[in-house]
């Protein structure tokens, strides 16, 4: 799930987002990381990293110059006894959790999907789920960055820590991550337990869904009556992993979840008025399995259907009565929703611009199939989320601009001032970065 470029031409792995660059770096170090960045300031343009393009936004887009990183990668410094490694910014978080567990080592969490960089997937504030457990930008110890002058600053809390809360999720706009410092932890492996569940017993024992185990989440088709409900907890030290077979494995996730859903998705959009029987259809078809595995292996998962998507961040609070409103308005859109609504939970942060800053959240992503209308449907769910105070993952879809994030980001002021000293020609400035975070040019 992957970004595709050919040339100085760009764009991102939902088709949603495009660019042109005005030419394309492949830097080997740190000093051409930083002669990029000065060159660009010399000819007058911008610059950019383009990541993995998993974002739905124009978050990666390089229309000026754009840094291809793929040849930065790899594990720079690792201490197995503290659990800090330092990894270039450039690794896809696949090849991170392969390196780690070479290691004996492991992220504390991790989204579903792994093909990001480590770099793009802590600037757009991508998370996975947990009650007590923050996005994958919580797990960062340090930061490396080329500023706009091409000097390299490192910080972390203790070093230059206003732009260490402000550098650790910025859409790229203050500088080139060269290197990041997370902090690890032994590899441990999790409990995986997935059901179907009738949706109001899962909505009635939210709570304790939710506090009850180290990561829960669920998925609900709009026209059916049962959710997906994954329950993942870590098993003691030792434990030993029990995977599915390789048999059940392969017609669990590449069968059923990829080539029978997107033949049936293929199916929705060439005859709409065959979602919503296939939606309950696909309700009532969802089958149990557990296991236990290598935690990465049970966080991310194989997702080959493509498809459009928003998500917000609201307050774990509000959880119910927006689900509830999406519930009931939803069935009821002229233009049937193929793919379903996916909800977690994440604990609140410090970073200024994360999307769990200073509250618990809850995450609820909507998804339509490519091709299927859907502009109703997430104008909606942005309706729904605002009245909320919710806030828009950086890296998917919404339409939200600088003027509305400034009132829902408590720390937006402060960190538009650290851009401004640090970048105040806009070098690091891309179209949504203009609209989401003002133009600084």
């Amino acid at each position: 799930m992957s970004g595709r470029g050919r040339g100085r031409g760009w764009w991102n792995w939902a088709g949603t987002e495009s660019a042109v660059a005005a030419a394309v770096v492949k830097p080997r170090d740190v000093n051409e990381i930083c002669k990029a960045v000065t060159g660009a300031a010399e000819t007058g343009q911008t610059v950019r990293a383009r990541g993995s393009g998993h974002s739905f936004t124009g978050a990666a887009a390089a229309h000026g110059v754009a840094l291809d990183l793929s040849g930065w990668t790899g594990i720079v410094a690792a201490d197995t006894t503290t659990g800090l490694v330092t990894v270039r910014s450039g690794t896809t978080i696949r090849a991170l959790n392969a390196e780690l567990d070479r290691l004996g080592l492991a992220m504390t969490n991790l989204g579903d999907i792994d093909a990001q960089t480590i770099s793009g997937a802590i600037a757009t504030g991508t998370h996975g789920t947990g009650a007590a457990y923050g996005g994958i930008a919580t797990q960062v110890e340090a930061l490396e960055l080329v500023l706009a002058d091409g000097s390299v600053v490192t910080c972390s809390a203790t070093e230059r820590p206003d732009l260490f809360a402000a550098a650790r999720v910025s859409l790229g706009a203050l500088g080139i991550v060269s290197t990041v410092t997370l902090r690890t932890e032994p590899s441990f492996v999790l409990s995986a337990e997935e059901r179907p569940e009738p949706l109001d017993d899962v909505l009635d024992g939210l709570e304790e869904h939710i506090t009850g185990n180290d990561h829960f989440e669920f998925y609900w088709f709009p026209y059916g009556a049962k959710a997906l409900t994954k329950r993942n907890n870590r098993l003691p030290a030792g434990a030993e992993p029990k995977p599915l077979g390789a048999v059940r494995r392969f017609y669990e996730y590449q069968v059923m979840e990829n080539a029978a859903l997107g033949a049936l998705c293929r199916l929705g959009r060439r005859v709409p008025g065959t979602v919503r029987p296939m939606g309950r259809l696909m309700s009532s078809l969802l089958s149990p399995r557990s296991y236990r595995d290598t935690s990465h292996r049970v966080f991310v998962t194989s997702r080959g259907v493509r498809f459009v998507e928003s998500e917000y961040a609201i307050p774990r609070g509000s959880l119910g009565a927006v689900l509830a409103e999406l519930r009931a308005t939803v069935p009821g859109l002229a233009d049937p929703i193929m793919l379903p609504v996916e909800v977690r939970v994440a604990a609140a942060d410090d970073i200024w611009l994360s999307t769990g800053y200073e509250r618990d959240s809850a995450y609820i992503a909507i998804h339509q199939y490519v091709g299927m209308p859907f502009r109703t449907y997430f104008d909606l769910f942005e309706s729904i989320a605002g009245a909320v105070g919710g806030r828009p993952h950086w890296g998917k879809m919404h339409t939200l601009d600088a003027a509305v994030l400034r009132e829902r980001y408590p720390r937006f002021a402060d960190f538009a001032a650290v851009r401004a000293t640090l970048d105040p020609e806009g070098r690091f400035e891309n179209p949504y970065t203009a609209k989401v975070l003002g133009s600084a040019r």
